[in-house]
């Protein structure tokens, strides 16, 4: 869709239900193959075929991104208010399409709760709180004596969105915080996974700023080859800021590729996110919240990757895990309560676990693949939620498990070794947390006021720090992504895209004062 206009593009990519995957894949891989050769075939008609989009060629690439430029100037003079009011007209048609996009998350092999869970981020931050200190950051007002100053944020101009393969539509349906302030976007379907970001833009987001009379071209997408599409985005002169979500690795690229194009890199990479638990916790929630590590089988960024357990209470929460681990299970997506999804190129999985029992760490429960219905099996597209222990906190860091995120239902529980005492011991974990190269969440679990006042008065690293809570939920005000190190780049901290997308620019206008007088009066 570019400039409010669909466009044939130069071929289709089809999204065939996640349940074939599990049912029959050569029916699934088959399909694809033939409707890929023959986009009219009969096969189209299949039950497995939930739809197709349209690829982008470079002249498509290059088209939405003037679209959006030629749209960029109406768009950032357009009221605040009304800008404000997009958003909460869009939640309130979410909220209205609510199951046809899960239905789509669940065909492209979301677990229906987990999809709940990643569209009720959307919700939050277009949450009626959240719109009004948007409201606020976007522009502010005093009154100073005969002058009236505005601290105000003006929108970058045009925006252009690499959501993940993981997680497409919801990340993508950020980028509409970055319209709230002013900017206009092109958003990238993943060719592997376009639908239900496709459908998003195309069906939920385009009749809202139509009904808006939003100039055409505010809000494009596009399918298309990831590596020629963010080829021509960042040689293109119109772009200003390019949204990138994706490995560390690939996103250090595109952030020198940014600043050496005089662009704006806002990125969204790994997490490797750390959880503590003291020994004065609720064992019990600190167990429940350490086990949205393996919610979407840990692909998902902000789960907890590494837990450090206090060594007086490390035995009893291992306990504790392992027992909640046991009822997550795999399953069909579209079935309630299902929390594991299917796990590609499981092999590095079982490397990463060979190295740290190699290094010595030990497998407390877990480590297997195991088919739909939960039997292990050495074929299963699943992988049972795995613990391993490590101890001590010396050394830890040299295990990949703990230094990196994995993307694998597999969660280190670091044990600092006993003999410190409480004061020592904490100064230790603090430093432990503050030295990890990546910074998206970190979280504690402690009934003790002083523990807590050091871990938030200390802790620097991560853009959110949770206390006590799910690691994984979403609040108002507080950021939903972005943070630290190589989570986020040089540019990097909590991503609020209606800060992130735009700059400050400081306005005074004064009745009858004299220049001279202001200027040297004092």
């Amino acid at each position: 869709m570019i400039g409010d206009k669909d466009v044939d593009g130069v071929g289709w990519v089809y999204t065939v239900s996640s349940r074939a995957l599990l049912e029959d894949v050569f029916t699934s891989v088959s399909l694809k193959r033939r409707l890929e050769r023959d986009p009219d075939a009969d096969v189209m008609r299949h039950p497995y075929v939930v739809g197709r989009c349209a690829v982008a060629g470079p002249a498509d690439i290059d088209a939405a991104v003037e679209a959006a430029a030629t749209a960029a100037p109406a768009w950032a003079a357009t009221p605040l208010a009304r800008r404000l009011d997009f958003g909460r007209r869009f939640r309130e048609r979410l909220i209205a399409h609510w199951d046809e996009m899960l239905d789509l998350l669940v065909a492209e092999a979301h677990p229906r709760t987990v999809a709940g869970w990643e569209l009720s981020c959307l919700l939050q931050v277009l949450s009626e709180e959240n719109l009004a200190w948007y409201g606020h950051q976007l522009s502010t007002e005093f009154v100073h004596g005969q002058r009236r100053l505005t601290v105000r944020r003006l929108p970058d101009g045009v925006v252009v969105v690499n959501p993940p393969q993981n997680a497409p539509a919801p990340s993508a349906a950020l980028a509409l915080l970055s319209v709230i302030a002013g900017n206009t976007v092109v958003v990238r379907a993943p060719r592997s996974i376009a639908l239900s970001t496709m459908h998003l833009v195309r069906e939920l987001v385009a009749p809202v700023l139509q009904d808006l009379n939003a100039p055409p071209g505010t809000v494009n997408v596009i399918c298309g080859k990831p590596v020629e599409v963010m080829d021509r985005w960042l040689a293109h002169p119109l772009v200003d800021d390019v949204f990138y979500f994706g490995g560390t690795e690939e996103g250090m690229r595109v952030q020198r590729a940014c600043v050496e194009r005089g662009k704006k890199p806002v990125l969204e990479l790994a997490g490797n996110d750390g959880l503590v638990v003291w020994r004065d916790a609720d064992l019990a929630l600190a167990a429940e919240a350490i086990t949205e590590s393996f919610v979407g089988s840990g692909q998902i960024c902000m789960v907890p990757n590494y837990v450090v357990a206090h060594p007086a209470i490390a035995d009893e929460l291992m306990a504790l895990v392992c027992r909640e681990a046991a009822r997550i299970r795999p399953g069909f997506p579209q079935d309630e309560g299902v929390l594991l999804a299917p796990v590609r190129r499981s092999e590095r999985f079982f490397a990463l676990l060979a190295d740290a029992v190699e290094q010595g760490a030990t497998i407390v429960c877990g480590g297997r693949r195991i088919e739909v219905d939960g039997t292990p099996s050495d074929s299963g597209v699943f992988l049972e939620p795995t613990v391993v222990r490590v101890d001590g906190l010396a050394g830890a860091r040299q295990l990949d498990v703990v230094r990196h995120e994995t993307f694998f239902p597999l969660l280190p529980v670091i044990v600092p070794a006993a003999g410190d005492s409480d004061e020592d011991l904490l100064d230790l974990v603090l430093t432990f947390v503050n030295e990890n190269e990546y910074g998206l969440r970190n979280s504690l679990w402690s009934r003790s006021d002083e523990v807590i006042g050091a871990f938030v008065d200390r802790v620097h690293n991560g853009g959110l720090l949770k206390v006590n809570d799910s690691h994984i939920g979403f609040l108002p005000y507080l950021p939903t992504h972005g943070g630290t190190g190589l989570t986020s780049g040089a540019l990097g901290e909590a991503n609020y895209p209606v800060l992130s997308t735009t700059h400050v620019q400081g306005v005074s206008v004064s009745t009858g004062i004299s220049p001279r007088q202001a200027a040297f009066g004092h």
